[in-house]
C-alpha cells in the first residue's frame, strides 16, 4: 500500500522547488528505471503494479494499484513503474575532450534528446547555464531514456566558465561558416542556444569559433532547425573529422 502522504510528496516533485526541498526526482518505465538503477544514481524507493525488479529487496519497493501509479505519475500515460532517486551533488565538469555547452535551453524534451544524443556520439559532458532546463525534470529524465546515468550533467556560470577554459569554444550561428567545409577539432567547446534567440550576446563574444550548418531548400526560406536536431548534425560532423 502507499499512502496518501507519500502520493502527495512523489506528485509535488513534478516541480523543481520541491526536488530542490526533498533533494529526489523522478523516473517512469522500466528501461530509464533499469538504467538508473545500475548507475551512480541512489535509489530511495520503488513503486510497480506488477512483479518487476526481482533485484529490488522487498523493502525498497513497493506493489501498488495502477489508480495510484496514475495519481504518482508525470506522464499523460502512466507506466507500470515509478522509481524515486536521490539527486546527486552537482557534477563538476572537467575541461577536455569535447564538451556540449547549452546556454539557456528551456525545453525539457530538447534537453533529454540532446543528453541522448551525447550518449550516442561519445560526449561524455554537458554543461549548462543557469537558466537550461532542469536536468531532474520528468520530461528531461523520460526523454533522456536512461542517458543521463552516462553523460555528465552540470550547471555553472556559462560565461565564466567559457572566459576561464583553455579549451576552443564552437558558437553554432546561422551566419557561421560552413560546417561541412570546416576543419574541427577533437577537443573543444560547442555552444548551442536558445530554441528562440539563439546564443546569447555575452556568450556570443566567448565563442572564437562561428560554425553553421548550411541550408540546402531553394527557396532558403527556413528560419532554424529544432536545436536538437541542430545538435544530431553538429555532433556526427566532429566526430566524422
Amino acid at each position: 500500500m502507499v499512502s496518501k502522504n507519500q502520493i502527495k510528496l512523489i506528485s509535488s516533485l513534478h516541480q523543481k522547488k520541491f526536488r530542490a526541498v526533498h533533494g529526489l526526482f523522478i523516473a517512469e518505465g522500466i528501461k530509464v528505471i533499469s538504467e538508473l538503477i545500475g548507475s551512480q544514481f541512489e535509489l530511495e524507493h520503488l513503486y510497480v503494479t506488477e512483479p518487476l525488479f526481482p533485484e529490488i529487496p522487498v523493502s525498497g519497493k513497493t506493489m501498488i494499484s495502477e489508480t495510484d501509479l496514475k495519481k504518482m505519475s508525470a506522464l499523460a500515460t502512466a507506466n507500470n513503474a515509478l522509481a524515486v532517486f536521490k539527486i546527486p551533488a552537482s557534477a563538476d565538469i572537467t575541461p577536455s575532450g569535447l564538451i556540449v555547452a547549452l546556454d539557456d535551453i528551456r525545453d525539457p524534451g530538447n534537453l533529454g534528446t540532446i543528453i541522448r544524443l551525447c550518449d550516442w556520439f561519445g560526449i561524455a559532458q554537458i554543461v549548462c547555464s543557469q537558466e537550461t532546463a532542469d536536468l531532474y525534470n520528468p520530461k528531461v529524465v523520460q526523454a533522456t531514456m536512461g542517458s543521463m546515468a552516462r553523460v555528465k550533467v552540470g550547471y555553472v556560470n556559462l560565461g565564466d566558465f567559457l572566459a576561464k577554459t583553455k579549451l576552443p569554444v564552437f558558437g553554432t550561428f546561422m551566419d557561421g561558416d560552413n560546417i561541412y567545409k570546416t576543419d574541427l577539432a577533437t577537443e573543444g567547446i560547442i555552444v548551442m542556444g536558445n530554441e528562440a534567440n539563439g546564443i546569447s550576446k555575452e556568450i556570443e563574444k566567448l565563442t572564437k569559433r562561428r560554425i553553421a550548418i548550411p541550408r540546402f531548400g531553394t527557396l532558403q526560406q527556413t528560419e532554424s532547425l529544432n536545436v536538437a536536431t541542430a545538435t544530431a548534425i553538429i555532433l556526427s560532423e566532429f566526430r566524422r573529422n
